[in-house]
């Protein structure tokens, strides 16, 4: 089927109340298991990549593998490009084939941080690209003061009113979420998340989802988050599977057997998340 819209996928999302699981990846066989879990498990999936890795594969590369695996999907496969700090980024993933974008102004004060979405939308727009933004600022789990401080916490009001004023698809909040390995365990603020879900008429995003215990993430589906990014756990389990196998001498100097058979434990972790994130689902 053709690539899926990420706003058309996160608005059925949010319609039906289940979570979309957004893996971060980094080549094209962390694409191909995302994509090849959300078929079996016959839901939609979004892969996304980290503009930061750029170094590793050029953007315009994964774009292109990872839309035209998305095109080839028995279902909904959206790409996105995640974390875009500054203008250049964000338009650079659209010239590079992203069909959606992060532009990610939330360590700017209120204004700067609209003016920037506003750019970026105005941008998108000209090209059908869909665009996500954060208020708020979800720091790194490494730090205590990211996840307790509720300075950087959204705030309702203010979630209403950029919205309105930037014009994105989706917006990503924070509520004791934070980026990598937690520190300490998260404990997220669900009437936070209610009360912006009351209030504000497009999809939500919850970074920082790796580690956060399976309770919170089953309740804020259940508020209404619609889009959930994981990637510590990710490739964790990439190098949890790879170094069992090094250690075991299994494929003693056959990188090639190696990378083959890390593939079902890789599969069967997206597949987990994917069923975290459709309570209703999997509870019937």
């Amino acid at each position: 089927m053709p690539k899926a819209k990420v706003k058309d996928i996160l608005t059925y999302a949010t319609e039906n109340r289940f979570g979309v699981a957004a893996i971060n990846t980094l080549n094209i066989e962390t694409v191909k298991y995302v994509i090849e879990a959300a078929e079996r498990e016959r839901v939609p999936i979004i892969v996304q990549f980290y503009p930061g890795f750029s170094d590793y594969t050029d953007l315009k590369h994964l774009a292109f593998a990872a839309c035209n695996m998305a095109e080839k999907a028995s279902i909904p496969v959206g790409v996105h490009l995640d974390h875009s700090v500054t203008y250049e980024i964000a338009v650079g993933g659209i010239r590079d084939g992203f069909p959606s974008v992060m532009i990610d102004g939330s360590t700017k004060p209120f204004q700067e941080n609209v003016e920037l979405t506003k750019n970026v939308v105005r941008v998108a727009k000209v090209f059908g690209i869909d665009v996500e933004a954060e208020l708020g600022h979800v720091g790194n789990g490494d730090n205590i003061d990211a996840i307790d401080n509720m300075n950087y916490y959204t705030k309702v009001e203010d979630a209403v009113r950029f919205v309105e004023q930037a014009g994105c698809d989706s917006l990503a909040i924070a509520v004791g979420n934070a980026h990598g390995p937690y520190v300490k365990t998260p404990n997220l603020d669900l009437e936070r998340i209610y009360a912006i879900r009351k209030k504000v008429n497009i999809p939500l995003v919850l970074h920082g989802c790796s580690d956060i215990p399976e309770e919170q993430i089953k309740e804020a589906v259940n508020l209404g988050m619609s889009k959930f990014n994981i990637a510590t756990e990710y490739f964790r389990t990439m190098y949890q599977s790879i170094e069992k196998r090094i250690n075991n001498h299994e494929f003693e100097g056959n990188g090639v057997k190696l990378m083959y058979d890390i593939k079902e434990e890789m599969i069967d972790f997206v597949i987990q998340k994917i069923r975290l994130l459709n309570p209703n689902k999997y509870s019937m």
